[in-house]
């Protein structure tokens, strides 16, 4: 699987920007390869609408087939790890402007999803005592935004690089974001 699908056309970034189809892309990043009937069952939607939406990812790049392993059903997989735009490329145009709202509107969706569905029950005292979600307020310049995510991705993948066969390790959804304010 590739790293990233870099894209520079609002039209394409607004093709995954279906709720639908963000939601598909992120089960197969997270869960791998699926059927659309098994995608379905988990959105709570018929084979035949995932089924279209998921050829809709496919044509655009977003998706792959995968070779089942027996031939029959019609497996799908991600070709990317992570979308990526460029804001102040997509800013040029109003379309671009709105299909960034959208897409910042479905990274909330999937936030709250997120959360909504973390039962600490379910995972016991040592993840319920890292677990959960901050937000802090600092005074900062659009360089020092930018070193914040560039050093808290390295220190993601470091991170992950040394928890990779760790028995203890689980999939974790981990979201950052920052936006300057009024002051």
């Amino acid at each position: 699987m590739e790293d990233a699908y870099r894209i520079s056309d609002p039209e394409v970034l607004r093709i995954v920007a279906h709720p639908l189809r963000v939601r598909l892309l992120g089960l197969l990043r997270a869960e791998g390869p699926a059927t659309a009937s098994q995608l379905g069952r988990k959105v709570d939607e018929s084979s035949g609408s995932t089924s279209y939406h998921l050829r809709e990812l496919a044509k655009h790049g977003f998706i792959e087939e995968d070779p089942s392993p027996d031939g029959r059903e019609r497996r799908w997989r991600a070709k990317h790890l992570y979308t990526s735009w460029d804001n102040v490329q997509l800013s040029a145009t109003p379309e671009g402007r709105e299909v960034r709202a959208v897409m910042r509107d479905r990274q909330v969706e999937a936030l709250a999803r997120s959360a909504q569905g973390y039962d600490p029950q379910q995972w016991g005292e040592s993840w319920d005592a890292v677990a959960g979600m901050s937000d802090f307020l600092f005074t900062l310049t659009p360089a020092a935004l930018g070193e914040f995510f560039e050093r808290t991705q390295a220190l993601m993948e470091e991170l992950a690089e040394r928890c990779a066969d760790d028995p203890e390790a689980a999939p974790v959804n981990l979201f950052y974001a920052g936006w300057p304010r009024e002051r």
